[in-house]
């Protein structure tokens, strides 16, 4: 059964992402209209938000795996965690990049230090921390443990992120629930393009998560083997 899902989620999964993402393209690029206030350089919130928030989901899931693996002591967890923050860092650096390039021509600068930006640097900070922390620890259970507790504690910048718009006076915009308690996407093929957009970037989301977890199985197992190797030569 696992062999089965195992090979499902090695063929099925990228198809399905390469499908779905060719399909967010093509409704970025040719079939969703252009913003009459922002012009073409809007098109870019198709990808910076869904990256937002499939960094969120990253960041969260490795917060709860976290959780797990301190009260269960499993390495699948902790597996999971480490696999979800290296691809929450994917996500999160490629927010950072496209929020500049959005805002560059929008408020007539790379950066500022907005609510919503700074929090967002940090956390991108907090868990390049928790990466460097699981390479320096090596492969001991005490550095998975400090990691760990990194990494819930981290997550705690996630709803200060999303309600940073609304807390403080900011310029980063607030679009999908606008200040006023609306929707700012009321155009039908703006909504269409962003849920495909949205559903591409979590089926690519779902299979890095994948690919990394299965790397670092095969990691573990390694080790493990390293370590059988190493003590029957010592008892020889």
């Amino acid at each position: 059964m696992t062999r089965v899902l195992r090979k499902l989620a090695d063929t099925v999964l990228p198809f399905l992402t390469f499908v779905a993402m060719t399909a967010a393209i093509f409704m970025v690029f040719v079939q969703v209209p252009t913003d009459k206030v922002q012009g073409i350089v809007q098109r870019i919130f198709y990808f910076h938000v869904p990256l937002a928030m499939m960094t969120f989901a990253a960041f969260g899931l490795v917060a709860i795996a976290s959780g797990f693996f301190l009260w269960r002591g499993s390495r699948f967890w902790d597996r999971l965690a480490h696999s979800s923050a290296e691809v929450g860092m994917l996500f999160c650096t490629l927010v950072l990049i496209t929020g500049p390039i959005w805002a560059r021509p929008i408020w007539g600068t790379w950066w500022t230090w907005d609510a919503r930006l700074t929090t967002t640097l940090i956390l991108w900070l907090i868990y390049a921390a928790y990466l460097m922390l699981r390479t320096m620890s090596g492969t001991g259970d005490q550095g998975a443990r400090y990691a760990a507790v990194l990494g819930i504690v981290g997550a705690i910048d996630i709803p200060i992120i999303n309600r940073s718009v609304y807390w403080w006076r900011t310029i980063h915009p607030a679009v999908l629930i606008t200040r006023e308690g609306g929707s700012g996407l009321n155009d039908p093929s703006m909504r269409l393009t962003f849920e495909i957009c949205m559903l591409a970037f979590l089926l690519l989301f779902g299979w890095l998560l994948w690919v990394c977890n299965e790397s670092g199985r095969l990691r573990d197992a390694a080790e493990d083997l390293r370590q059988q190797v190493i003590e029957h030569e010592s008892q020889r």
